[in-house]
C-alpha cells in the first residue's frame, strides 16, 4: 500500500510542477511588452531576435526559466525549462533542404524567433500598419440597432 501512496503521491507533485511551470510562461507572458518592428527585411519590416531576447531574457531569469535552441536532427528546436523543476516542453522544426550557408543561417534565425514570439504569444506592433488603417468611425450610442 505504501509504494501505491508513493506512487500517487509522486504524481501529484509531476502535476504541480507543470502546473507552476505553465504559471510561468503566462506570467511571462503577461508582462511581455508589444514589440515594435525595427528591422527592414524586402518588402516588409520585422523585430530581430536580439530585440526579442533583451526583453525576454530579465523575465526568464524573473521567473526561473530557461529557453534553449539546440540544432538538432530535428532542425531547430525551441525547449522551456523550468529551473525549480524537471518540466520542460518544446517544440522543433525541420530546416529546408539547401546548400547556401546563408539559406540556412537565415534559416536557423526565422525559426528561432517565430518559434521564441510563438511560445511567449509575443505581440509586434506594426507601426506602418496601424497608420495605414482607417480611423474607427464613433459609434453613436442613443441610436436605435436595426435588428
Amino acid at each position: 500500500m505504501d509504494s501505491l501512496n508513493d506512487s500517487i503521491g509522486a504524481d501529484l507533485r509531476g502535476i504541480e510542477e507543470r502546473c507552476k511551470f505553465r504559471n510561468k510562461i503566462a506570467m511571462i507572458q503577461k508582462e511581455l511588452e508589444p514589440m515594435h518592428k525595427s528591422k527592414k527585411g524586402y518588402n516588409y519590416k520585422y523585430f530581430d531576435i536580439n530585440q526579442m531576447l533583451e526583453q525576454l531574457k530579465p523575465l526568464l531569469e524573473k521567473h526561473k526559466v530557461l529557453v534553449t535552441q539546440p540544432l538538432s536532427e530535428k532542425g531547430v528546436e525551441t525547449i522551456i525549462h523550468d529551473l525549480e523543476s524537471d518540466s520542460t516542453m518544446g517544440c522543433s522544426i525541420q530546416l529546408p533542404e539547401t546548400v547556401k550557408p546563408q539559406d540556412i543561417g537565415s534559416a536557423i534565425t526565422y525559426y528561432r524567433r517565430y518559434s521564441l514570439q510563438s511560445f511567449f504569444l509575443m505581440e509586434a506592433e506594426d507601426d506602418d500598419a496601424v497608420k495605414a488603417m482607417p480611423k474607427k468611425k464613433e459609434i453613436d450610442t442613443d441610436k436605435e440597432l436595426p435588428f
